[in-house]
């Protein structure tokens, strides 16, 4: 992860970029706020984490609808070694999004490899 110290001022809703940047990592839901409303959607730093925060949440979602859909077609074992993948995932997704949070929240703009890169691409659109 690459970390870059990001000083921001606070927005013009008297919430810092960096609290905002934090708040993206909470749903999905805050993430696509930021991303399609003024002044939120301004601020590139903002928008970085509320990217960021979309593709983990989607990355997470899909290799679990993927194991997921796997369920009918196993054993008891298989069923058994799913649900512990698919709660494995949970934990480290959680794990992740608070991380991130508390770094974005420091003014850090962590980056996780390919998903931060084209995250931070995105934001500088």
């Amino acid at each position: 992860m690459s970390e870059n110290l990001v000083v921001s001022e606070p927005a013009h809703t008297g919430i810092s970029e960096n609290a905002l940047g934090a708040l993206s990592y909470l749903t999905v839901i805050p993430a696509i706020l930021f991303l399609a409303v003024a002044p939120y959607n301004r601020s590139a730093y903002v928008r970085f984490h509320a990217w960021q925060s979309i593709i983990i949440g989607a990355v997470a979602f899909l290799i679990n609808f993927g194991f997921s859909s796997l369920l009918p077609m196993t054993g008891l074992f298989g069923q058994r070694m799913i649900v512990l993948f698919t709660g494995i995932i949970g934990l480290a997704y959680t794990i992740t999004m608070i991380l991130f949070a508390v770094r974005a929240l420091n003014g850090k703009r962590s980056k996780l490899p390919m998903i931060g890169t084209w995250a931070d691409h995105q934001a500088s659109r």
